[in-house]
């Protein structure tokens, strides 16, 4: 997809093999500075035309580079909201361009921070980070290739503008109508709120390229459509109403872990049958909605579980109750039920170590080999219960039954 694309556009693709997600940030920026520095030196580059891109982690960090990085122009950040902006310096702006689905938890952030006004910003204190937004229908993946064309549309069309590379007519206008044929798809297919951001776009990214009259007029047709005023207000109600559930999320699941409130497991099974109801919906707002809720709620746990991984000495109990109830907002995922079950018979509580056994396997968890030779659980594995479940599940086990 990015091949295809870039040499279409006239884009060297680079990556490094060496950058880790078990590396610092500065490990990786300092790799990924040679590896730029290794390319310019192969190639002629314009290095005012130098940008960076990524998927969710990828995007955060790619986000960072041209604070730190000189000269990265840009960056194209699919699936993720801007992170660390106390490290983006103000005063060396970059060009951001933010992909992100309609169902991807970051989607709601991302929205907020592109609409803020310039009065709200300065109140704030803010910079204006990101300069494009392009939605599609999906959640935290990989749009089609045509959102990634659009994106480095908007790429070269700014260094046209910048007068960085000529001005090519024949591109422009090629591009025009082409975007111009999609924003009338959307409006035909009474997807108000895709034209809307498509007209926007493109007025953006057309400025000072191509005459705009007939652009601004369009825009002044779709707000005035009676669907388009609907479907933003529907857009904003769903959109308060996940502000408000996870704030609840993250307070609750903070007081939960810091007094190990078993008993709020049930509230969180709950929950996470109220976001399946979100997720079945008719309305596709609410039904994004409820995926965007799910994502949330996996992503906040998981980021606690690093947190008390990060701790010295580790809260082992902390850690135990985030696994349970990460089993429950996304129990196809053993790796947590499998961490239980080895802390559990650790101090010798084969009863959860037992309970969560056979959650595990109900949940279709197939590998017998693994569970005998999981971590702390040899005194467990040779219990008649443990091997019933085995036996249930498995059909054998590796130890006889003796019944009394």
């Amino acid at each position: 997809m990015f091949r295809e694309i870039a040499e279409r556009e006239g884009y060297i693709l680079a990556a490094s093999n060496n950058i880790n997600d078990s590396l610092s940030i500065v490990q990786n920026t300092l790799i990924t500075s040679r590896m730029f520095n290794r390319v310019f030196s192969l190639f002629p580059i314009h290095k005012e035309r130098t940008y960076t891109t990524g998927l969710g982690v990828g995007a955060q960090f790619a986000s960072i580079l041209p604070s730190v990085i000189r000269p990265i122009e840009g960056v194209i950040s699919f699936g993720s909201d801007l992170p660390f902006k106390e490290l983006i310096d103000p005063k060396n702006p970059f060009l951001y361009v933010g992909v992100v689905g309609r169902s991807d938890y970051h989607f709601n952030d991302l929205i907020q921070d592109f609409n803020l006004t310039g009065n709200v910003r300065r109140a704030l204190s803010q910079s204006k980070f990101i300069d494009y937004l392009l939605v599609f229908e999906g959640g935290q993946e990989w749009p089609d290739s045509s959102y990634l064309q659009r994106a480095v549309e908007i790429l070269t069309l700014k260094s046209m503008s910048k007068g960085n590379v000529p001005k090519d007519d024949d591109y422009i206008r090629s591009i025009y109508n082409r975007n111009f044929a999609t924003l009338n798809n959307f409006v035909l297919e009474n997807n108000y709120l895709a034209a809307a951001n498509m007209v926007e776009e493109m007025v953006t990214k057309f400025k000072g390229l191509i005459d705009l009259d007939e652009l601004k007029k369009r825009r002044k047709v779709i707000s005035r459509v009676k669907g388009y005023d609907i479907q933003l207000r529907k857009q904003r109600r769903y959109m308060q109403k996940e502000f408000f559930i996870r704030n609840e999320y993250d307070y609750n699941l903070n007081d939960d872990v810091l007094t190990l409130n078993y008993n709020n497991l049930g509230w969180w099974n709950y929950q996470m049958g109220e976001i399946k109801k979100f997720m079945k919906s008719a309305d596709p707002f609410e039904k994004e909605m409820g995926n965007r809720l799910e994502g949330f709620i996996n992503a906040l746990v998981e980021d606690n579980i690093a947190l008390e991984k990060a701790q010295n000495p580790v809260n082992e109990e902390a850690l135990s109750y985030l696994w349970m109830v990460k089993t429950i907002t996304s129990p196809k995922e053993y790796k947590n039920y499998l961490n239980i079950i080895s802390d559990s018979a650790k101090y010798e509580d084969f009863g959860t170590a037992l309970f969560y056994l056979e959650e595990l396997l109900k949940n279709g968890y197939t590998d017998k080999a693994e569970l005998y030779s999981l971590e702390n659980t040899a005194l467990l594995r040779i219990t008649p219960e443990f091997n019933e479940i085995i036996e249930k599940y498995f059909k054998d086990a590796r130890y006889d039954i003796i019944e009394e």
